[in-house]
């Protein structure tokens, strides 16, 4: 791999890949020039992935934090605040080192658009600091259309024979907007409409449809803060009413908030709050209970949908 150019602040590469071969040979060298460079690491990547990156690393693995992508980010929306900010900001001096794969060939078609949207805004969240995320793509096994959309969302690009070029694609905005999908009404589900005096009722209603539907134990409370979380949001920020519906979905139950409100912060749920500030926390606790968030916004209001597993 030719050396990254860690002389700029914030450093995105994405690396392609096609044969287990060339992805040990490329992250094993990644993370040799930081260990060269004394850099803080962190790898959050699929199982099989660690393992080989471990393998190739023999020894030299000491000190460094491994993560099983599939577990810390099933969500892609607890990415950024949890595994890649978390690792960060524990590490404010100097530069970090963190390689990231949050787009495998498992993923769903319903949960890669907040993948897409993930890799667009880690360029927001980290600019300007002194933080090098690498994010491996396989060219094999993986739509076209994600190799395609890989080259808009990283400025630089690392093909698999280690050869570094700028994309003439990057624009991290373009697809942030592309995957803002508006999200059809469920025709089946049972709904609720509600406004301050009925937040109570409301989580009751979510509570119930979800026993309805198979849900139990700890999920339960889970259903039950996501929505007040939301509900309470509406209110406060979203015309002061909102519908919620509930139904099941391929085995998950899905949980779906609808108001008048308009988000204006492309980051919001996934940004943690700075230090005394009111607010923002809502949406980013919904992304931690939740195993995956949609969010569509617009001159028509905002949608957010949560999916947790029956």
């Amino acid at each position: 791999m030719s050396t990254v150019t860690t002389h700029e602040a914030f450093v995105h590469p994405a690396l392609f890949y096609r044969t287990e071969q060339e992805y040990t040979q490329q992250t094993v060298a990644f993370l040799r020039e930081g260990l060269t460079n004394g850099e803080p690491m962190a790898v959050a990547v699929p199982g099989p992935n660690l393992e080989l990156i471990q393998a190739g690393l023999g020894g030299d693995a000491e000190g460094i934090l491994f993560l099983d992508m599939t577990e810390v980010g099933r969500n892609p929306g607890r990415i950024i605040p949890k595994v890649l900010r978390g690792f960060a900001d524990a590490h404010p001096t100097g530069r970090v080192r963190i390689i990231g794969e949050p787009i495998w060939a498992g993923r769903s078609a319903v949960e890669y658009p907040a993948c897409a949207q993930h890799e667009a805004l880690i360029n927001a969240a980290f600019e300007g600091r002194a933080v090098t995320i690498l994010c491996p793509y396989d060219e094999v096994r993986l739509d076209p259309q994600v190799i395609a959309d890989a080259r808009v969302t990283h400025p630089t690009l690392i093909s698999r024979e280690g050869h570094e070029s700028v994309s003439d694609a990057y624009d991290w905005q373009a697809v942030v907007d592309r995957y803002n999908q508006e999200l059809a009404p469920a025709p089946d589900a049972a709904a609720f409409s509600y406004g301050v005096e009925d937040l109570p009722a409301a989580r009751q209603f979510a509570v119930a449809q979800a026993m309805r539907l198979g849900l139990a134990g700890k999920r339960l409370m889970d259903v039950e803060l996501a929505v007040a979380e939301l509900t309470t949001n509406s209110v406060v920020h979203g015309g002061g009413r909102g519908t919620l519906a509930v139904w099941a979905e391929q085995a998950q139950l899905v949980c779906e908030v609808r108001d008048a409100g308009r988000l204006t912060d492309p980051l919001a749920g996934r940004r943690p709050p700075e230090h005394g500030q009111l607010g923002g926390r809502g949406l980013m606790l919904v992304h931690y209970v939740a195993d995956l968030v949609r969010v569509h916004t617009g001159d028509d209001g905002t949608t957010v949908r949560f999916y947790l597993s029956l």
